[in-house]
């Protein structure tokens, strides 16, 4: 009897599954935050999630920490000279819109966790902890999904030129240690 209780909360969403996480602080609540899998010694992981801002006033997703990573930034792919797509870090921090919904995704607006003290593995969950200038701290937990069955991030390819991609403005690629391993995350970033 039990457990077809549970499977009735479940079905009709009163109760959030592992796979369906979501955090509420202040006006804003985040769903689903989660990471891709990575091979062993990668510096670098994406941290992807979905923000919605229920409040009347603009809140600002301005730093995150995480026990896992040297830093957290958010990040964003903009287009630069000669139509290369480069990464960089948005300035100022990332608005999240009275009233909207602000989507961070694979080759969009992202966290980037920088200096990774540990292999993300498919199914296990990281914590981190994101701030925002009005609602305050948050503690999330991010799954990890394996990208080998995720599907391609569905990306405009065709203006990229991916040999000429900006690597100053992508922190781990001035790391000479790091280049080889920056190089093949970047390849599934």
């Amino acid at each position: 009897m039990k457990t077809l209780i549970i499977g009735t909360l479940l079905t009709l969403g009163l109760i959030n599954s592992a796979s369906a996480q979501t955090f509420e602080v202040g006006k804003l609540t985040i769903e689903t935050p989660y990471t891709r899998s990575t091979p062993p010694m990668t510096p670098v992981a994406g941290g992807f999630m979905t923000i919605t801002n229920n409040g009347e006033e603009d809140d600002r997703l301005f730093a995150g920490t995480a026990p896992f990573s040297e830093a957290v930034e958010i990040h964003e792919m903009i287009m630069g000279e000669n139509g290369v797509m480069r990464m960089q870090q948005t300035k100022g921090g990332l608005v999240i819109p009275a009233g909207k919904t602000v989507e961070l995704k694979p080759g969009g607006l992202h966290i980037m966790f920088i200096g990774l003290s540990e292999q993300m593995i498919p199914d296990e969950t990281h914590k981190s902890l994101l701030k925002f200038e009005h609602a305050g701290d948050v503690e999330i937990e991010f799954i990890v999904k394996d990208i080998t069955k995720m599907p391609a991030a569905k990306m405009d390819h065709s203006k990229m030129n991916h040999g000429a991609m900006d690597q100053k403005a992508m922190p781990m690629m001035n790391d000479a240690k790091t280049d080889d391993a920056a190089d093949k995350t970047h390849a599934h970033h």
